[in-house]
């Protein structure tokens, strides 16, 4: 059923743009069973490599799949806004328009277009955004305190070792207080990944780099994964939490597991086991991959979440598809009753859909502020 979904933008596309192109029926096709193969990316995908999100083609060839299958669910949707305008048209005139082949071939180049330009925007490194949080009862030591929010880097043929070097790199120049990568690291087996992921052990901060899982850790090998994470020098937050200490102050960063543990075997998300023990005069830092737990966290007086796992909605438009399927939260901040919600875009994307159309990537700089 996966798969036919994916095959209806194709179908439009065959029956209502290229039927009635003045090609010869050799030409047509050739063209329909071009973009067959190309709307069949994720089929492939787990043919081939076992999983549709993790495909293992050369990166080349991955890109290549993003853009044509892009471009094909931008023309159908096209074709149905053309359709549409015709039939409006029939009905003010009692006869359908006969549409120019140039209007055909022009949204034809306008959704390669789109396309090539989205797949670029969500393989790039990701630009720096900063926010500033205000939070009540800061204590004076965290004045000015700068986290970096890594999220959803999903290291994969498509975000490989070369990708992870530089966003290291860009991350340890801004020489912040500390790290915090709230999900989605990869998108593959251990085995697959090993090198792609190993300039992650190479961040620095000055109190060092907290995470969390995410539901695509689920999907590879969860222990292995979290093993493999702590080795790297980053501490795993397991529903914990730990105390970060400044000049006598506190401030508590705790962590808690993903929803998917909820449908296997693995610990699920203990937000109480997560804020057990924790000094009651410190404001808390959640990190939760996926945002649905605001409400919850908020009544249990937590002053700032950090998530992900929306990407934000990856293009303008669709954001609001993506909202509904998170309680409403797709991107940026919230105000969830005492609760302030932050969901990131994404450093990176899942590679199976990777365009981004007015909704960019991010590495986020958080500068934390006393709430007068």
């Amino acid at each position: 059923m996966f798969h036919l979904i994916f095959g209806l933008p194709w179908l439009i596309v065959v029956l209502r743009f290229i039927e009635p192109m003045p090609w010869s029926l050799p030409v047509k096709i050739v063209v329909a069973a071009f973009l067959l193969i190309a709307s069949q990316y994720h089929l492939i995908s787990r043919l081939s490599s076992g999983s549709v999100l993790s495909p293992e083609f050369p990166r080349p060839l991955i890109i290549g799949f993003n853009v044509l299958f892009g471009a094909i669910v931008f023309l159908g949707i096209f074709q149905i806004a053309l359709d549409i305008i015709s039939l409006m048209l029939a009905v003010a005139r009692w006869r359908f328009p006969d549409v120019p082949v140039e209007v055909r071939y022009g949204i034809g180049l306008l959704s390669l277009g789109l396309a090539a330009y989205g797949v670029g925007q969500a393989i790039k490194i990701p630009p720096l955004k900063e926010v500033v949080v205000e939070i009540a009862g800061l204590p004076k030591a965290f004045e000015g305190y700068r986290l970096l929010q890594l999220t959803d880097l999903h290291v994969s043929r498509l975000f490989t070792r070369g990708w992870s070097q530089e966003i290291v790199a860009r991350s340890n120049a801004l020489d912040v207080d500390l790290i915090v990568i709230t999900g989605d690291f990869i998108d593959g087996k251990l085995d697959a990944r090993r090198n792609d992921i190993a300039p992650l052990a190479d961040l620095r901060a000055r109190d060092g780099v907290l995470a969390i899982p995410g539901n695509h850790e689920y999907y590879f090998g969860y222990d292995q994964w979290m093993k493999h994470d702590a080795q790297l020098g980053i501490r795993m937050l397991l529903n914990e939490h730990a105390v970060i200490r400044k000049d006598g102050d506190e401030v508590v960063v705790a962590g808690v597991t993903d929803l998917e543990a909820l449908s296997g075997t693995n610990p699920a998300p203990d937000l109480d086991a997560a804020l057990a023990g924790t000094p009651s005069d410190a404001p808390v830092i959640l990190l939760a991959h996926q945002p649905k737990m605001a409400p919850r966290a908020a009544a249990a007086g937590v002053a700032l979440q950090l998530s992900g796992h929306t990407h934000g909605g990856m293009v303008r438009g669709l954001d609001l598809l993506v909202a509904r399927g998170n309680n409403g939260y797709v991107s940026g901040m919230y105000q969830v009753g005492g609760l302030q919600l932050y969901v990131n875009n994404g450093t990176a994307l899942w590679p199976g859909f990777a365009i981004r159309l007015g909704v960019p990537s991010e590495l986020t700089l958080i500068r934390l502020k006393a709430k007068s």
